[in-house]
């Protein structure tokens, strides 16, 4: 199976770069690169090759290896399913993948037992993974059952037509009632396992709205034109209201007794190639999230925040 993506950017290096936009681990990328499976221009290349803006990126997918990923029958939550693809929305703590330290549990291993064909593309360890949320953020997720849907689902959250919405609690009163977060993201220069604001990172632009006001801390409704890895946590503790319970960039501030930052993907949109048309799915604010709220006060309905968004 064979995928072309157009590189957006220019001397960035191709496995970053192809990390961040088809959902690839970077070592998965770079055994790709040495096998001779990606291809830059026709040419063969390495893993540290410079991508240049306009360039014609091919991946051939190889025939995916047995699964070392055992099935489990883990409780998930599948809110639609097609032939093609289904959407799922994970609950806070849940790791997307397996990992070193985390090779069970995850959201692949219950995939791998309810769900009856995945995509190959994301290799053994990421059947069907087609974009990623981190373990403390909940939400929604689209997962490919084939090939072709993976390729098509890439593509489109590579350019940004399919995407998602999220509800953030931050710490602190912001002043203004809405806002953009216009400033570039990279690796930390001291924490490689960190984002920060960097002035050589790639542009991302983070969008947010007041919902609610509740003087240490404020609900906004969030919205990405980029898909940084961390973006709004990184964004939102840069201008000094990092994400509530954020133990990663909040500096440990955690008054609400939370047990991961406060953010939620609620609303998912993406145009769908199995039945060719557009479709957007929203869940319900998680349980951990109104708990918060109501410890600050709020009496009302948590969900109509949603459609205030």
């Amino acid at each position: 199976m064979k995928n072309e993506i157009i590189a957006d950017d220019s001397e960035e290096r191709i496995d970053l770069f192809l990390a961040d936009c088809t959902g690839l681990s970077r070592n998965r990328i770079q055994s790709l690169i040495k096998d001779g499976y990606i291809t830059a221009g026709q040419n063969r290349i390495k893993p540290n090759y410079r991508i240049r803006e306009g360039e014609v990126i091919e991946i051939i997918n190889p025939e995916p290896e047995e699964y070392p990923v055992a099935p489990e029958n883990i409780l998930i939550d599948i809110i639609y399913e097609d032939p093609g693809l289904c959407v799922v929305n994970k609950p806070q703590g849940m790791v997307v993948h397996p990992a070193p330290g985390n090779e069970s549990g995850t959201l692949v291993n219950a995939l791998l037992y309810h769900v009856q064909d995945l995509s190959s593309i994301g290799g053994v360890k990421r059947p069907g993974i087609v974009h990623r949320i981190d373990k403390m953020t909940s939400g929604l997720l689209v997962i490919a059952k084939n090939d072709h849907v993976h390729q098509a689902l890439s593509a489109q959250f590579a350019d940004h037509s399919a995407g998602r919405e999220y509800i953030a609690l931050v710490n602190g009163n912001l002043k203004e009632d809405a806002g953009t977060i216009d400033l570039p993201i990279g690796r930390h220069p001291a924490d490689r396992k960190k984002m920060a604001v960097t002035k050589n990172g790639k542009n991302a632009v983070t969008h947010w709205t007041v919902l609610e006001r509740f003087g240490t801390h404020t609900l906004l409704h969030i919205t990405l034109e980029t898909g940084r890895t961390h973006q709004i946590r990184v964004h939102m503790a840069y201008i000094k209201h990092p994400v509530a319970g954020d133990s990663v960039y909040s500096n440990g501030e955690n008054k609400l007794g939370l047990c991961g930052q406060a953010l939620h993907g609620f609303a998912l949109h993406f145009f769908n190639p199995t039945v060719e048309k557009d479709m957007r799915f929203e869940v319900p604010m998680p349980e951990y999230l109104m708990t918060a709220l109501k410890r600050l006060g709020f009496q009302g309905n948590c969900d109509a925040f949603m459609r205030k968004g």
